[in-house]
Parts: C-alpha cells; sequence; structure tokens
C-alpha cells in the first residue's frame, strides 16, 4: 500500500510571505538630518570657543573639539546619499555657518594672529618687516595699548614680555618675522582695509572670506574633475571639518591662503605654467605647499613638461621676495633659522619625528625621514595619476605630518583640503591628532602623547588603506578579499 504522504525530506518547504522591502530614507529626512547636524556642530563650535582659551580651559577645548569632530564625521555621513544640488546648498550653508562661529571669539588657541597684525602695521608706515623685531626701538612709534599693553604686571598666558620691559602679546617680540612675501602681502591688504582699533577682527573676517573661498574653488575642482555627483559629499570634509573654524578663522592662520592656492594649482587642468605660478605663490605663503609639488607634477616625466611647471614656480617666488630682498637684503629669511632650531628639527635637540625615533636612534631619525620623503617624493612623481594631482599630494604632505609629527594643528589644514578633493577620509587622522596633541599635550605631560597620538592616526591611514584596497572589507586570511583560505 502506497503512502500517499511524500517523505519528509522532500516535502515542499512552508510557503513564506514575501517581506516588504525595508522603506528606504527619503532626501528630506536625511536632508533634515544633517541639517539639524550641523545646526549642532555650529552651536558646539561657539559653545566651545567662548568657553576660554588653551591656557585657562584646555580640557573644555578639548572636550568641545571632540564633540565637534563627532557631530562632523555624522553631518558628513548622512550628506552622502543627499541629491547633489539639495547637498550643494547644505554643504555652502554649513560652510557659512562653521566659518561665522569661529568669530565667535578672540584667537583661543594661538598669538600669531598679533604678528600678523604688526607686520601689516609695520609695512604701512614703510618699513620691511624683516627689517626690525617688534621690540626694536626704531618701531617704538607704531606701539598702541591693544599690541603692547601698559598694564603691570605683564603676567598672562598670552602676554611676552622683554629684557627691557616691554610687554606684548606678539610672541618672540625680540626677533623679525618668519613669514614669507605673499603672507606680507596679504596682512598690509587686511591691515588697508581695516577701520581703525578693529583690532583682531579684520583678520578674523579675513580668515573666513579666505575659507569659504576655499570650499568655492573645491566644489568647482570636484564637479569638473572628480565627480559632480559627490562633489557635494567631498567638499563637506573641507567646509564642516572642525579644524577649518578653530584654525582658519579663529586663529586666522594665514595657511588658509597656502591652501586656497594650492587647490587652484592642482585644480588646473594641465600640469603647465598656471599650475606653476599658483603653486609658487602658495609656497610664497608658506613653505609647507611645496609638499604637494610631486603630485603636481604626478607621470610628467619628460624635462619639458617638468620645466613647464617648475621655472614659473620659481619665478613667481622670486618675484615676489624681490621688493622685499631690496629692502632687507640677507635678512629678508627674517627668524626662520632659529625658528626651525627653536621647534626641535636640529640635530641634538629633537623633538620631532616621533615614530620614526621608536625605531630609530634620535641623531639618526632626521636623516632617514628625510630619504625616506625623497624617495617617496620620486615615486609619486614618477608614477603617481596626473588626472589626479591631489592623490600624490595628500600622499606626501600627509606622510611628512606623520614622519615630522608637529603639535601645530594648522599645518595640517592643507590635508583637509586635500582629503576634501581625494575622498581618502582617513587622512584626517592626522589633523585630529595634531589637534589632541596640541590640546591635551599641557594636560598629560610626560606621557608620549606625540607618539601615540601619530601612531594612532597612522594605524588609521594604514587600516583606511587596508579597507579601500579589499572593497571595504577586511581582507581574510589568504590575502585576498572573498577568498576563503584552502587547507
Amino acid at each position: 500500500m502506497t503512502n500517499s504522504a511524500a517523505p519528509h525530506h522532500l516535502s515542499p518547504p512552508p510557503s513564506r510571505r514575501p517581506t516588504a522591502p525595508a522603506k528606504p530614507t527619503t532626501p528630506r529626512i536625511r536632508t533634515a538630518v544633517t541639517a539639524a547636524l550641523l545646526a549642532a556642530l555650529t552651536a558646539v563650535l561657539v559653545t566651545t570657543l567662548r568657553a576660554g582659551d588653551s591656557h585657562g580651559a584646555p580640557g573644555r577645548l578639548l572636550a568641545g573639539q571632540a564633540i565637534a569632530w563627532a557631530l562632523f564625521a555624522a553631518a558628513a555621513w548622512a550628506v552622502r546619499k543627499i541629491p547633489a544640488r539639495t547637498a550643494t546648498g547644505l554643504v555652502l550653508a554649513g560652510a557659512a555657518a562653521v566659518a561665522l562661529a569661529g568669530l565667535a571669539a578672540p584667537p583661543r588657541t594661538s598669538t600669531d594672529m598679533y604678528r600678523y597684525a604688526w607686520d601689516g602695521r609695520v609695512q604701512a608706515a614703510g618699513t620691511s618687516p624683516y627689517a626690525h623685531p617688534p621690540a626694536a626701538p626704531q618701531l617704538a612709534g607704531l606701539r598702541d595699548d591693544w599690541l603692547f599693553p601698559t598694564q603691570r604686571p605683564c603676567t598672562g598666558p598670552t602676554l611676552a614680555h622683554t629684557d627691557s620691559g616691554l610687554c606684548t602679546r606678539i610672541n618672540r617680540p625680540t626677533v623679525p618675522t618668519i613669514y614669507p612675501p605673499l603672507a606680507e602681502g596679504w596682512f598690509l591688504a587686511v591691515h588697508a582695509l581695516s577701520p581703525p582699533d578693529s583690532r583682531h577682527k579684520p583678520l578674523q573676517v579675513g580668515g573666513a572670506a579666505l575659507a569659504f573661498g576655499t570650499t568655492l574653488a573645491l566644489l568647482a575642482v570636484a564637479r569638473r574633475r572628480v565627480d559632480p555627483a559627490r562633489a557635494p559629499a567631498l567638499v563637506a570634509l573641507w567646509a564642516w571639518c572642525p579644524l577649518v573654524p578653530f584654525e582658519a578663522v579663529n586663529n586666522a592662520h594665514i595657511d588658509t591662503l597656502g591652501v586656497l592656492l594650492t587647490v587652484l594649482a592642482l585644480g588646473t587642468a594641465t600640469a603647465g605654467s598656471r599650475r606653476g605660478a599658483l603653486l609658487g605663490a602658495a609656497i610664497a605663503v608658506k613653505l609647507l605647499p611645496v609638499l604637494a609639488l610631486p603630485g603636481a607634477l604626478s607621470g610628467r616625466r619628460r624635462p619639458a613638461q617638468v620645466v613647464r611647471l617648475v621655472a614659473p614656480l620659481l619665478a613667481t617666488v622670486a618675484v615676489l621676495y624681490l621688493p622685499y630682498v631690496l629692502a632687507s637684503g640677507a635678512q629678508v629669511l627674517g627668524y626662520l633659522p632659529g625658528y626651525l632650531q627653536e621647534e626641535g628639527y636640529a640635530a641634538g635637540h629633537v623633538q620631532r619625528f616621533a615614530l620614526p625615533r621608536l625605531l630609530l636612534p634620535d641623531a639618526a631619525a632626521g636623516a632617514v625621514v628625510v630619504v625616506l620623503l625623497a624617495l617617496l617624493a620620486g615615486c609619486v612623481w614618477l608614477r603617481g595619476d596626473p588626472e589626479r594631482p591631489w592623490r600624490g599630494a595628500l600622499l606626501t604632505t600627509g606622510t611628512t605630518l606623520l614622519l615630522v609629527s608637529p603639535n601645530y594643528p594648522w599645518y595640517a589644514l592643507p590635508v583637509v583640503a586635500l582629503v576634501a578633493l581625494d575622498g581618502r577620509w582617513e587622512w584626517l587622522a592626522v589633523p585630529l591628532a595634531a589637534a589632541v596633541l596640541y590640546l591635551a599635550g599641557p594636560l598629560l605631560i610626560g606621557f608620549p602623547l606625540q607618539a601615540v597620538t601619530y601612531g594612532a592616526a597612522a594605524l588609521a591611514v594604514v587600516t583606511g588603506a587596508l579597507l579601500r584596497a579589499n572593497g571595504g572589507r577586511w581582507p581574510r586570511g589568504s590575502g585576498r578579499a572573498g577568498v576563503r583560505p584552502t587547507a
């Protein structure tokens, strides 16, 4: 007798009701969430800046920056799925709000701005800023109560005094300026356009204009040469980064002008005279943009191609230096040699190269770093992508900061802008490390914070590179994504 029931293992599977696909988040909701995150970011920036400076409230500044970086990361993630047109509006509105937040207080973590104001004033009086230090008696007639307070005693974290008893807000008042000629031209222009007794605010407004101008330049380059659909999300990595309102606006660091010129240089279609002239102008603002030169030369191996870029670069630097050389002669270098020694780059007084010094003797660290960076620059120049010169520039600039390990976060502003073109978000760990080192250093005296912060940044860069190489997945045991190792 045949059993009509089929064996259990041959029974058809029970019918399953098809599950409804998850309802996608609408662009309107994503837009609202991103806008809310930007509003929170702006509020945190304003509150943090008004909490105090890095001497009186380093812990509050550190905590505020930590929250700001978390909100920035969330907003940068949320904007990725918003349509490009709406995202562009958000990026520009957020860039303006974040920049305006930097105007909420006087400079909080740096006194460099006071030197900028003084250099502009000295030039307006017809004197080269390289000729005399601020404490020189020849410049006594230019002093006022803002830059040279008459209060006694001359005490306070933002005040310096000389052996003669002069009190000033300008750091290193007994040495001449360090800044290259185009930076000095910016200081003079800001001074000339500033109302009398306006103090620090014009320089901050100028910094905000440069930061927003860099956002516009990045947006134009990313739309034309990267991907129009991805451009807003990429540019948000600069426009909303907390480093920008702190260092480009609140402290008004001149590095931002160099960043803008570097973006314009790398964004030009060919590695010709225009790119060379713009990069030369960037170097004449701050020397750090020279690190972008290998990227600017990516894939250009023929001598004529190199000359077409390098010749206008050198000519631009020479022309910008010429008026100051005629006025100051050999003094035109200012305090640059002394600064390099003071900051720990000289042999026998090493304060830099934190990561190489974990493996090498102090005396050898500097030389090894120079060799490694020269090899890296050569590789970028010969094998880099000429269509994406910012990629090589990011690699050389970011690697230099990792190896040299400065504790000034504004040095990392070029990295933020290059990330906004290349999209390799992991390099943002470098400016974050510098910011943590700068603010937490006074709180953790004796702790090897320099090596820890830059070591963590290096680990983040390597991890991001591995994830990117494996399509966003961790590499498996065989070293090939998606392939199971066999016995």
